[in-house]
This record gives structure tokens, C-alpha cells and sequence, in this order.
């Protein structure tokens, strides 16, 4: 059994070394133990200091491409490494590296495709308050669109199988932790939380510039979601809305023409004809995504099916160093 730990880094120069140095060689459960370092663009000479300190395998993106983008990257380069378990941390330490074996023990088992290390978010001390409320409702409304029990959904420190690694796909650029447990959900990936210890706060966050922008950026991560994975029932009811709106006021306008004084209300059939063409128009919206959806999924088994194929004589034993450029 191979586990390859990734890290995701852009300009982690300054960090990156203390995280390394937390990295364990060997985990109960495995034969082989490596490291992984994606270097999103970095300026900072980040994989230099990867390859100092013994990490084999570096994969670089010529440009800065997101988190989202460098934590698939992450994912295909450790497939093809012949990865059976994949462990996803940070490069600013803040999850403790100690708690890796109790993060892959479910998946070892059988018993987990993806398991998420839940933080101690109210033990947390670089937390603000907003912060630690925000966590809270971002998880409850991920378990809700998942339908899913994860403690801790914005938690990037996850381990996953090799077939769940397979069937993530991000669309996102933002970030991949909100999209991957909504996707692993609609797909039937059994999903774990296990608690995790976090480390002493070495940087302020780069993916929470602001709290305001944070939260826009995740409802519309989270909506986009929704809407590519259940556009049906989506744009059902946000249909069924208008058109509540518009009976409504269809039914308002009726009451008072029955009643002799229909000429002042105009506006209600106006309303009313413009919130049942607008909930109609999403009708069919939720009935074109509906058939997209189906397509989908048949391109995503067709993905599966190719990737079991290409990835069939990866490597299960530690190779050459590996270092390849991204287009």
C-alpha cells in the first residue's frame, strides 16, 4: 500500500520547511510513504525548498492557477504515482501531521472514501469570533447540500481512496473544499469526520482575504454546485417560487375585478404574468439541466472507466523523481 501526502503551495517558501518537517516517513497501514509538493506559480523558489528537504515529487504550474486547480494537479500526479491512499494538508502547518494516521485509518478500513480532520474551531485562538460562527454555518449548510455529516467542511487536511480521488472533479477555481464533499455526496462517496489537532497560526489566510468576500464567494460555490449537480430540483424551486408570486398576484387582481374595482390593479396582472413566464422559463431551465446532468454522469463513468485504464500500470513503488510542467 502507497500513501503520497500533497501539499498545495504557492509561495510557501517561508513555511513550507516547518511543515515539511512535521511530514511523517512511515505510516501504520502502509509500505511506502511520500511526499508530493504542487508549486502553483510560485516566485519564491517554494520547490527548491521542497527538494531540499526530500520531497520527491514536485509538480509546478508555470502560472499561479488557484487552489482548486492545484489541488487537482495533486490528485492526477499522485494517481499516477500509483498513490492507493491520498492525504491533502497544507503547507502553512496548520494541521498537525501526527493526526495522519488516525485520518487514513477509515479509508484503510474500508469504512471511508474521503475523511475530513474536523478542527477544534471554538479551541482555536488565531479564530476571530465572526470567523468560528462562519465555519459553523458553512459546515451546517454543506451537510444540508451534501447530505453529508461533516464536521468541519472548509477543512483542507482530508485524506481519500484512490477511486474517490478518481471521481472528484473541480469546477471551481476558488477553492475545492466546499465543491469536492457536495460533489462526494451527490455521487455516494461515504464521507468521515475524525477530530484533529491544529498547530500555532504562521500566516494570516490567503483563501479568507475578508469575511464578506469569503462568504460571496462560497454561497456561489455552493449554488453553482447545486446547479450542475441538481438542477431539477434546483431550478424547480426557485420556479415554484415566481410562481407562487404570480398566483398570488393573479389571485389578488381576481378579488378586486369580482368585486367591481379591478381598473387599479393593472399591476397585479402585470406581476403576475411576469413571475409565471419567469417561473416557466426556469421550469425548462431545471428540464435542459436535468438532461445535461444525465450526460454528465454518463461522461463521468466513461472517466472513471478511462482513468482505471490509464492508470493501471502506475507505479506502486517509490520511483524517479518526479517533475513536469503544467500547460
Amino acid at each position: 500500500m502507497k500513501l503520497i501526502i500533497q501539499i498545495p503551495c504557492f509561495n510557501e517558501a517561508q513555511t513550507l520547511a516547518i511543515a515539511l518537517a512535521d511530514l511523517p516517513r512511515a505510516v501504520n497501514g502502509f509500505d511506502v510513504v511520500e511526499w508530493l509538493v504542487v508549486d502553483d506559480g510560485s516566485t519564491d523558489g517554494t520547490a527548491e525548498v521542497a527538494r531540499r528537504h526530500g520531497v520527491r515529487h514536485v509538480v509546478r504550474h508555470p502560472v499561479n492557477r488557484g487552489l482548486a486547480a492545484g489541488f487537482m494537479t495533486g490528485l492526477e500526479a499522485c494517481l499516477r504515482l500509483g498513490a492507493d491512499v491520498i492525504v491533502n494538508t497544507d503547507a502553512d502547518n496548520q494541521y498537525c501531521a501526527a493526526d495522519i494516521p488516525q485520518l487514513t485509518a477509515p479509508v484503510l478500513a474500508g469504512e471511508a472514501d474521503i475523511v475530513i480532520g474536523a478542527r477544534p474551531i471554538d479551541q482555536t485562538a488565531h479564530f476571530s469570533w465572526t470567523k468560528k460562527k462562519l465555519q459553523r454555518l458553512g459546515s451546517w449548510v454543506v451537510r444540508v447540500a451534501s447530505q453529508t455529516d461533516v464536521a468541519d467542511a472548509p477543512s483542507g487536511f482530508r485524506a481519500m481512496s484512490r477511486e474517490a480521488a478518481m471521481r472528484l472533479h473541480v469546477f471551481n477555481p476558488y477553492t475545492y473544499t466546499l465543491e469536492t464533499i457536495i460533489q462526494a455526496g451527490q455521487s455516494n462517496l461515504r464521507i468521515a469526520s475524525v477530530p484533529i489537532h491544529t498547530n500555532g497560526d504562521l500566516r494570516p489566510s490567503r483563501l479568507v482575504t475578508s469575511v464578506p468576500n469569503y462568504v460571496k464567494r462560497s454561497l456561489a460555490t455552493i449554488l453553482r454546485v447545486f446547479a450542475v449537480y441538481r438542477p431539477l430540483s434546483t431550478f424547480l424551486r426557485i420556479g415554484s417560487a415566481f410562481w407562487l408570486v404570480g398566483l398570488l398576484a393573479g389571485i389578488r387582481f381576481l378579488y378586486f375585478y369580482l368585486s367591481g374595482d379591478g381598473q387599479g390593479h393593472v399591476q397585479s396582472v402585470i406581476l403576475a404574468s411576469l413571475c409565471v413566464t419567469l417561473g416557466t422559463l426556469l421550469y425548462t431551465m431545471g428540464l435542459i439541466g436535468d438532461m445535461v446532468a444525465t450526460n454528465r454522469k454518463l461522461m463521468e463513468a466513461i472517466d472513471l472507466r478511462l482513468q482505471h485504464i490509464e492508470y493501471r500500470g502506475a507505479p506502486n513503488q517509490t520511483g524517479t523523481k518526479h517533475e513536469r510542467e503544467h500547460e
